[in-house]
């Protein structure tokens, strides 16, 4: 019982720590504590040094000097690799429904209705596509007027492309050209918002769907191998397997997608036989 009560005393023993000069002998600075004070301070210290660098490896760039730790470029391309191969299974089940509607079309049966999910790495319930009036009414008024259009002949088999009249999508302003060597192989167009997007030929509808890349997206086969397609769209107004004649409203014009938009265009593209083709060539937009 004594021994304990001498550590107990001990314990609470105060202690003096002083530096003096040493040539003149006189106290410079001092200090006093007990153990118990000094278990305190040092607990403080090593508590201190350990939540200064948990904060700054958490919060700074020095964690990118950890080895094996990504830096910023390396876990942008982790994200973008995610990304795209959380919607590369989608697009490939997309790209064969696609093939197998064109050998619909081409035998003549009724092609396979395709709807197109949104990617699953997003959340996309906020996003509503609500009916405007105003686009109701000037569909209604569009439709109406072409009833009785003697404008555009009928397509036929031995249609050449010289023989084609190609009704403009859109009129707006142009920007962004044609340029395969970027791999851009279609026109953007930018137009009034919820402008309706008209048809540049007769033809049927032989995909509708959704992409991460370029939106809703509509595409149209015509005769002698001319597929139309038309991107970015905030609304689709027709689906696989109707006929549209050329100027007829197919959808509304919108800034859908994530990676290739940055307001409300169309992004126009014209292909032959499996070959891009310049719209500004062919269209006056």
């Amino acid at each position: 019982m004594a021994k304990d009560e001498k550590k107990k005393k001990n314990w609470r023993d105060k202690y003096r720590f002083t530096i003096y000069n040493d040539t003149t002998f006189e106290e410079v600075w001092k200090i006093r504590f007990t153990r118990y004070n000094a278990f305190l301070l040092v607990s403080f210290i090593v508590l201190f040094i350990i939540g200064a660098t948990i904060s700054l490896v958490s919060f700074t760039n020095l964690r990118e000097f950890i080895p094996g730790y990504p830096d910023v470029e390396m876990r942008r391309k982790i994200i973008m690799s995610a990304i795209r191969l959380d919607s590369l299974e989608r697009e490939l089940e997309l790209r064969d429904k696609y093939f197998a509607n064109i050998n619909a079309i081409i035998s003549g049966r009724q092609p396979e209705e395709i709807v197109s999910s949104p990617d699953t790495s997003k959340k996309y319930t906020g996003i509503e596509f609500s009916s405007i009036p105003e686009v109701e009414e000037l569909k209604s008024e569009v439709e109406q007027a072409e009833r009785f259009s003697l404008t555009f002949p009928r397509l036929t088999e031995t249609t050449g492309l010289a023989g084609l009249h190609f009704f403009p999508p859109v009129r707006g302003i142009i920007t962004a050209h044609f340029d395969p060597r970027s791999k851009h192989y279609g026109t953007d167009i930018v137009t009034k918002p919820n402008s309706p997007v008209m048809a540049a030929l007769d033809g049927t509808v032989i995909f509708t769907g959704w992409t991460m890349e370029t939106g809703f997206v509509i595409q149209i086969q015509h005769i002698n191998n001319l597929v139309t397609i038309y991107k970015h769209n905030a609304t689709l107004l027709k689906t696989n397997g109707d006929f549209v004649r050329a100027g007829e409203a197919i959808s509304i014009v919108g800034s859908s997608g994530e990676m290739y938009t940055s307001g409300p265009h169309l992004h126009f593209e014209i292909w032959y036989k499996g070959t891009p083709l310049d719209p500004e060539k062919h269209v006056l937009f």
